[in-house]
């Protein structure tokens, strides 16, 4: 099963790369977000200090939205998702590491582009470094519990916009969670129990969401 999950996560990986334009996007995304709301609030350095944990991680979450429609269409598209499905190989092997490929492109670049908004927010280091653990422990659980939206939505017709409705409220927990911990540490506070619920959900969507993918595919393609 290590070498199925490699195959699958080199070979996604491979056209992930090939594809420079689709992470450019979530990126480029990523870092507008973020950059645009000084210029709507205001340069006030105590304001911007309070709320640039959340504005990151809502950042982060719009730009993983936008990535979530191409996780499984491609293979849809090509009749690559149909031999998965009737391959012997079992199938939430695939599903996670499908999974972490997307998380490897956009969950780890976004996670290091989050050093560099912690300084444009003129944010101390502690509360930068706490900003980039959350985001690193708790970006998983916007591709996995994406990946759920993705599959259901598979082959439908604004499959984007019915994704977005369908993911966002599961959302609300981790982005509270992990923005809560940069603010804790901000007011002197200790960030550990938002880490250890932040690596919670990561272990029950890791447990639960490739199981469900792997359902709503097989639903998708009969």
């Amino acid at each position: 099963m290590f070498d199925l999950f490699m195959a699958v996560l080199r070979r996604d990986l491979t056209l992930s790369m090939r594809r420079k334009s689709d992470l450019a996007q979530v990126i480029f995304f990523f870092a507008v977000v973020v950059t645009l709301v000084p210029l709507g609030v205001g340069a006030e350095t105590n304001i911007l200090r309070s709320i640039a944990p959340g504005v990151v991680w809502v950042a982060a979450l719009l730009a993983a939205l936008l990535s979530l429609p191409r996780m499984f269409a491609a293979d849809h598209d090509d009749g690559t998702l149909e031999q998965m499905l009737v391959a012997a190989e079992p199938l939430p092997v695939i599903v996670i590491a499908k999974v972490a490929a997307h998380w490897l492109v956009t969950g780890i670049p976004m996670t290091v582009f989050a050093t560099i908004f912690g300084v444009m927010f003129d944010l101390e280091l502690d509360v930068t470094l706490v900003m980039v653990l959350s985001l690193l422990i708790g970006t998983p659980v916007l591709s996995l519990v994406g990946a759920v939206g993705a599959a259901l939505t598979l082959g439908l017709r604004a499959g984007g916009v019915l994704t977005s409705l369908l993911v966002l409220p599961l959302y609300i927990p981790v982005l509270i969670f992990g923005a809560g911990a940069s603010q804790a540490v901000a007011m002197g506070l200790s960030a550990s129990s938002h880490f250890l619920i932040v690596s919670s959900l990561s272990l029950l969507s890791l447990a639960l969401a490739p199981m469900a993918v792997s359902a709503a595919l097989r639903i998708a393609e009969q």
